[in-house]
């Protein structure tokens, strides 16, 4: 089972344990790239962390870490950028999904929406997330 239930993503997080969700396409006409959110237990705190780069990769390359960032010269605003921080695991499963766009029922642990990214190559890439409402996935 790819998919954690709510009470299982909770879970990771309270034993420090981050999740993630991948996003699907980012970017506009120059440049195509790829999201994914990520909520990390630090400490008494849940941080939301949002990720976007470049969409290099392939049905054999997936590590989606390793991925160049989709501005270069904006780095650090693309790559790691905390939206928010919340004191209970529930809520910041709430803040990501309400702030990112991100699907009740579809968090991962970590290091597991690369899967979901080999999902979206072999899909062909489509505009909508195949994690979207209605979206085949």
């Amino acid at each position: 089972m790819r998919y954690l239930v709510e009470s299982f993503a909770v879970g990771a997080l309270t034993r420090g344990r981050s999740v993630e969700q991948f996003l699907g396409h980012a970017g506009g006409a120059h440049a195509s790239g790829v999201r994914w959110v990520e909520v990390v237990p630090t400490g008494s705190r849940f941080k939301v962390v949002l990720h976007t780069s470049a969409d290099v990769g392939s049905e054999d390359f997936c590590d989606l870490v390793e991925f160049p960032p989709l501005d270069p010269e904006n780095e650090d605003a693309e790559f790691g950028l905390e939206i928010a921080m919340a004191t209970g695991a529930h809520d910041a499963l709430s803040l990501a999904e309400r702030r990112t766009g991100a699907v009740r029922g579809r968090w991962v642990n970590q290091g597991m929406a690369q899967d979901e990214y080999r999902d979206f190559v072999l899909a062909g890439r489509p505009a909508r997330c195949i994690s979207e409402p209605g979206a085949g996935g």
